[in-house]
């Protein structure tokens, strides 16, 4: 019987050791160990952030587009989107063009990076006939409420005299009237929703400037411009749209563009998992499993609001279906591990093994750690 159990894979990333797609295979590794011929289905699942694409071309659900478009700080670049196989969906990541990791870190100033460069993608996948699309927005390079995505879609940031602006985190505070009369017209027809995995609002001690411009390159001085920049934008898209933006949840998510997005295009702001799920039949498959296994880098009590696995418990939890999870670290506590639904969780790295060492030889002990503790489950 044991066997034939059908098991469903669906682990996210352990940052800085493993991907998503080499956690699910080191698992069913370790699962082929003890039931050589139990019927796997490896999910190498995502928040919605990295890993989004690698799930997507494992289930064969379409392609990667590559497009000419620019960096944050507007130098020419290819990067890639992915378009799903109906031909009318589209995920675009905005760390693809946006991304901190495309610039050196004495180039990183959100007070002159710009999401221009996403806009250009959105624009190459408009013009594919693409008009159910999706911005994922993690780690982000920018301050600039989107701004830089609005414009490369057409519109325009106005100061004073009518002189048309830069689209970058300085010229927040100069904008004083926005120009949607060039905004591309094929918008009309489309969705642009955003997957978005934080509650941060624009503004204030939780907002875009004051929690993540600081990674970005931001002094103190850089923060305090542009708080008052959103902040001022944001009065200039209400006059403009009829959008209040600051009060949106998640409307700081990176660096304001979610709520730039909500306020000057209409978007949704959706958790990415909740899409991911949605796009990949999540629930389908737990519902057929017999047995679900997922696993992240460091699982502790911050996992629960919102993580992978946590996500994935609730999904088994609702459908009465057991979870395993393994993870490198486990902070977490037993009380909150079995409220959440999860049945048993292991750690691969003991506390006495060097990190460094857990980190270089995850893959094995992972698969180890699924062949000896899953035979106590079946």
């Amino acid at each position: 019987m044991y066997s034939k159990l059908k098991i469903l894979i669906a682990p996210d990333s352990f940052k800085e050791s493993l991907t998503a797609t080499e956690v699910a295979t080191a698992i069913a590794e370790g699962i082929r160990i003890i039931m050589p011929n139990a019927k796997l289905e490896q999910l190498p699942f995502s928040d919605g952030g990295e890993g989004a694409f690698e799930l997507f071309s494992t289930l064969n659900l379409g392609r990667l587009i590559d497009c000419e478009t620019q960096d944050p700080l507007g130098r020419p670049i290819k990067a890639p989107y992915f378009g799903f196989n109906d031909g009318k969906t589209a995920w675009i990541e905005l760390s693809q063009a946006s991304g901190l990791a495309l610039l050196e870190p004495r180039e990183q100033n959100p007070l002159k990076t710009s999401t221009y460069g996403t806009g250009l993608q959105l624009k190459h996948a408009l013009e594919n006939g693409y008009t159910q699309l999706t911005l994922g927005i993690g780690g982000s390079a920018t301050n600039d409420l989107g701004t830089g995505i609005f414009t490369a879609l057409g519109g325009k940031l106005l100061d004073k005299k009518g002189t048309v602006l830069a689209s970058n985190g300085a010229a927040l505070l100069k904008c004083m009237q926005l120009d949607l009369e060039n905004l591309n017209p094929m918008l009309a027809d489309a969705v642009i929703t955003v997957a978005c995995d934080v509650t941060n609002p624009l503004l204030g001690h939780t907002g875009a400037a004051h929690t993540y411009a600081a990674q970005k390159g931001a002094s103190a001085k850089d923060i305090d411009h542009l708080e008052k920049g959103a902040g001022h934008l944001a009065q200039i898209i209400e006059r403009k749209t009829g959008c209040a933006i600051t009060t949106v949840p998640g409307g700081g998510a990176a660096g304001g563009t979610a709520a730039g997005m909500y306020g000057l295009f209409n978007s949704p702001l959706k958790p990415g998992f909740e899409l991911l799920s949605t796009l990949t039949s999540l629930e389908e498959k737990i519902k057929t499993a017999d047995l679900i296994i997922t696993g992240e880098g460091k699982t502790d009590n911050q996992s629960q609001y919102g993580k992978v696995p946590f996500k994935l418990a609730e999904l088994a939890k609702k459908h009465h279906k057991p979870l395993l999870l393994f993870a490198g670290s486990i902070s977490a506590s037993p009380e909150v591990l079995k409220a959440a639904g999860i049945k048993a969780a292991y750690a691969i790295k003991t506390p006495s093994m060097d990190l460094e060492y857990a980190k270089t030889h995850a893959y094995t002990l992972l698969k180890n750690a699924v062949a000896t503790n899953l035979k106590n489950h079946i």
